[in-house]
């Protein structure tokens, strides 16, 4: 067989393949028990495999925020803050989050941001473990974390007089001790998507007579879970990716019920006093998950995404999740028949039990790819050096756009030159 032969054979071959798994992706989405929350989401014609960074805007979000801009605001002005329910919007939006992490109510508070959140936890955490007595000084803390968690909770040991230990989460169990005061881990890693052993790896800490904090970024509104079915000590995570709350969207931080009477926060503002509006010099902390919060509140931020999180009324998590592992599933099979032989390497783990809702693809030309595959509608993210990396939310992605993102990376990649 001449070598244009072979090449036009290979070619219809590649074309057939590509119709095979077009045909799979319109089914499946017709079969897709999610598919009709697509439709409330502001999204255009292109592939968004983003929003692990930043989820979409739903599209009923901007009318509720000129209520609250120009009657709450505009009119009730100060009388808001009890007539349109400001007060309470961190304990109200906490409470509503929660079934998303499996948490009862009363244990969430939403406010500041993920950093601020992570000192208040890790601070917290090495508080608690003193309680117990035993002089513990460690804070073990994920190795491949996101750097502001590592930055925090390396500022947080200064402060306290621990000691930082960075350690892998696979060998967390082997670095416990008795000298071990708090762990600090992400529930899902943001380069590769591999989801941590959560219950596994709590239930060492706490064997080890530690504080368990979780970071949640990168698993809450993707996947189960269960902070009160396992166990978790202290837990922070963002808004404003898999929960859609708009860009620098309030955090969250979860104080289990066992521990809101001894909870001492590092940064006790008036917001969480007993007493707020006594302004008296000594501070009393407040009950519950009030302690959490410190000063007034992003109002505006705040209840833009309370409106967000309409998005989730009936869903369930476990539906998301299924749906989460069909469409990384269905795309690394694409990716696998699309692409060029040797260009990318998935570094997110084939096994469900230890994978989050993104794929990761080491390339070797990782920048000009992303940006090219962004030119074509198609926008993801990337890690440098070498990290494609698409987010798949269920919600409101598809399996036509996992297929769609395959096929225009074979392109691109076939149009790159390789190294």
């Amino acid at each position: 067989m001449s070598e244009t032969s072979r090449d036009t054979s290979r070619d219809a071959s590649r074309d057939t393949s590509r119709e095979t798994f077009r045909e799979r992706a319109l089914k499946l989405d017709a079969a897709d028990p999610l598919a009709d929350r697509r439709k409330l989401f502001a999204l255009d014609d292109g592939v968004y495999l983003d929003g692990n960074s930043l989820g979409a805007l739903p599209v009923h979000v901007p009318a509720r925020v000129q209520d609250v801009l120009t009657r709450q605001w505009g009119e009730l002005r100060i009388r808001s803050w009890g007539e349109s329910g400001w007060w309470t919007a961190p304990e109200r939006i906490g409470d509503r989050i929660a079934p998303l992490v499996g948490a009862a109510a009363g244990q969430i508070v939403v406010g500041d941001s993920t950093s601020v959140n992570v000192f208040k936890a890790v601070v917290a955490a090495t508080r608690l473990a003193a309680l117990a007595g035993g002089g513990r000084d460690e804070i073990l803390v994920d190795a491949t974390t996101f750097p502001t968690d590592g930055y925090i909770a390396a500022s947080a040991a200064r402060l306290t007089g621990h000691r930082i230990v960075p350690v892998d989460p696979a060998d967390v169990p082997g670095a416990l001790g008795d000298r071990t005061a708090a762990v600090l881990l992400n529930q899902v890693d943001f380069r590769t998507g591999r989801l941590h052993d959560l219950p596994g790896l709590t239930a060492a800490v706490h064997a080890a007579g530690a504080i368990a904090v979780w970071d949640l970024c990168h698993s809450a509104g993707a996947l189960p879970v269960g902070l009160d079915e396992h166990g978790v000590d202290l837990a922070v995570g963002c808004t404003y990716k898999y929960l859609n709350g708009g860009p620098g969207s309030p955090a969250y931080l979860y104080v289990a019920e066992r521990h809101q009477a001894v909870f001492d926060s590092p940064l006790p503002g008036w917001n969480s006093h007993a007493d707020p509006f006594g302004m008296t010099p000594d501070y009393t902390p407040a009950d519950g998950s009030v302690r959490g919060r410190v000063g007034t509140p992003d109002i505006v931020s705040m209840l833009t995404l309370e409106a967000a999180l309409d998005v989730w009324d009936g869903v369930s998590v476990d539906a998301v999740r299924a749906k989460s592992l069909a469409l990384t599933d269905f795309f690394l099979e694409c990716v696998e028949a699309y692409v060029p032989a040797g260009r990318v390497t998935s570094v997110t783990p084939v096994a469900h039990a230890e994978r989050g809702s993104q794929v990761a693809l080491r390339c070797d030309e990782a920048e000009p790819v992303m940006s090219r595959l962004i030119e074509r509608g198609v926008v993801g993210d990337l890690r440098r050096p070498d990290v494609l990396r698409f987010g798949f939310t269920p919600l409101y992605v598809g399996f036509a756009d996992a297929e769609r993102a395959a096929r225009v990376l074979a392109e691109v990649l076939e149009e790159t030159p390789a190294g």
